[in-house]
């Protein structure tokens, strides 16, 4: 059963950093197409950023391109996403899902990790 936990949001200020990391079971983060989506308050989801099995093909919206990066350690089972230089349109629920960047719909099943941008 494909299964995916996220965590690492909170408050943070504009101009700061964090990190948010999403645990996978019941299949194989490296092997797999992920990505990661958010929404916004009031707004619906928005792909943010995808990658490919082997690594090589990282994309991004172009509103978080240059400040996020997209990861995942195989050891751990688990995708990242490091944020820099947050800011307040970047508050929303973010989620991880399987898939590339026309498939992730389906490949959600997490409850998200909520990131609040503000002074």
């Amino acid at each position: 059963q494909v299964q995916l936990v996220e965590s690492g949001g909170g408050l943070v200020q504009p101009g700061g950093s964090l990190r948010l990391s999403c645990e996978a079971s019941g299949f194989t983060v490296s092997s797999s197409a992920m990505s990661w989506v958010r929404q916004a308050p009031g707004k619906g989801l928005e792909w943010v950023s995808s990658i490919s099995p082997l690594n090589k093909f990282p994309t991004y919206a172009g509103s978080v391109k240059g400040r996020f990066t997209i990861s995942r350690d195989s050891a751990k089972n688990t995708l990242y996403l490091q944020m820099n230089d947050l800011k307040s349109e970047d508050t929303a629920v973010y989620y991880c899902a399987k898939g590339n960047s026309a498939s992730w719909r389906s490949g959600m099943t997490g409850q998200g990790t909520q990131v609040t941008v503000s002074s």
